[in-house]
Formats: C-alpha cells, sequence, structure tokens
C-alpha cells in the first residue's frame, strides 16, 4: 500500500459515516493515530493470521474479505463499499485476523489506529455506540449469511439474494446492478459458479427476471420474493 496525502484525511474522515457527526475538534486528536493509503486493484491489504493495529476504512474503490479453503478454492465473506470499515473484532480482541482483505479496485483506505480509538470511545459516547452499531451489524449479516447457506438451496438462496438487494419501497419492477463478478457472488453464497448461473437461468424461464450482464431486471418483485420453482 501507498501511504496518501496526509492532508486530505481529515476531509475524509468528515465524509464516513462512522465519524460523521463528530465535531472537528473532537477528530483532530485522532490525526497522529489515522494512517490513509492508495492500492491497486487485486493488491492485498492483509493476510489471514495477521495481527492488525487498527480498523480499516474504505474511502473509494471496492474490497472483498475471504479465506482460502483447504481445497484451495476460494470463500467470499463480505464486498466492502465505501464508507464502511472492516477489522473491528479482531483489534479489540487482539487475536490474528481470521480472513484476507483484497481490493478489488483501485482504492483509498484509511487505517485508525487501535489506540487512538479506544481514546474517541472514552470520550464520545456517539462514537462508542456507532462503532458498536458497526460491529453488531457484522455479526447480523454473518449470521444471515450463515442461514442463507445451511438453510436454503440454491435456487432459495440466489432469490434471497436478490430480494434483499431491491428497494426498500417495493417497487412492482426494478434494477439491480451487481456490484462484482458472478463467480465472487457464487462464491459468498457457497454456491459453484455454473450453479449460480443456472439459478439465474430458471428464473429467467419462468419470467420472473432478465439477465444482461451484471444488470438484474426484476420484472414483478412479488413473484421473485415467493418463487418457489
Amino acid at each position: 500500500m501507498t501511504p496518501y496525502t496526509p492532508e486530505s484525511i481529515p476531509d475524509s474522515l468528515r465524509r464516513l459515516p462512522l465519524f460523521s457527526g463528530i465535531p472537528p475538534e473532537e477528530l483532530t486528536p485522532l490525526l497522529p493515530g489515522v494512517r490513509e493509503f492508495k492500492v491497486h486493484a487485486h493488491e492485498m491489504l492483509f493476510q489471514k493470521g495477521d495481527n492488525l493495529r487498527g480498523i480499516h476504512v474504505l474511502v473509494s474503490g471496492q474490497a472483498k474479505l475471504f479465506m482460502t479453503t483447504a481445497q484451495g478454492t476460494e470463500k467470499l465473506i463480505m464486498m466492502v463499499k465505501p464508507g464502511q470499515s472492516f477489522g473491528e473484532a479482531v483489534v479489540f480482541l487482539d487475536r490474528p485476523c481470521p480472513v484476507c482483505a483484497e481490493a478489488t479496485q483501485d482504492s483509498t483506505v484509511l487505517i485508525v489506529g487501535k489506540d487512538v480509538l479506544l481514546t474517541m470511545m472514552d470520550r464520545n459516547p456517539v462514537f462508542a455506540r456507532k462503532m458498536l452499531a458497526s460491529i453488531s451489524m457484522r455479526l447480523h449479516e454473518l449470521m444471515a449469511d450463515m442461514e442463507t447457506c445451511t438453510l436454503m438451496n440454491s435456487l432459495q438462496r440466489v432469490v434471497s439474494y436478490l430480494s434483499h438487494q431491491m428497494p426498500e419501497d417495493e417497487p412492482k419492477s426494478c434494477e439491480i446492478r451487481l456490484d462484482t463478478s458472478k463467480q465472487m457472488l457464487a462464491s459468498r453464497l457457497n454456491l459453484a459458479p455454473e450453479t449460480f448461473s443456472r439459478a439465474l437461468h430458471h428464473l429467467a424461464e419462468g419470467g420472473v427476471i432478465e439477465v444482461s450482464g451484471r444488470t438484474i431486471r426484476v420484472l414483478d418483485t412479488h413473484r421473485l420474493k415467493t418463487f418457489q420453482g
């Protein structure tokens, strides 16, 4: 990773959800413990077993958290979008990281040191609640992924994933733009790529969706949510 211009760090912090609403004078003590980096696509941010000295926050670009199985295949854990933080739990537990992180696009990443985080949490209860909410949300997502991968068949997993990508106002139809490759989505759903493709084809044959590259048009959102094949 390449260190980036230090002068941009305060602006980057203020734009991130985790630090929004924090007065500038309270952000200032954080700055000595924050580093900003430019990373290239496919560059590793950290490896499984590394000891992280701070949380990572994605400012721009995209990254993925993944594990490699004993067979050498990659299991996607999470796609990280701008504004999201990762690595919180292992930082506070002082344990080796159980996953790898890799940039999937040219990205900008902040690393916020553990010591300054703890100081901020002691001084600012709003920030402490945001940090707790971030970790709780990650746990909720992991439990939802576990349910998806253990209790649903392949078609149900794809239907569930697409349903969660639809707008909350539940329009009659909508377009979903996949933010990563179908191969990586298949890995996240614990499916073989060909099984993922067959599920999409089955939904298309049923008149529920239309697929064009990474764009999926849901023709009937209600039918998708209740589709039984």
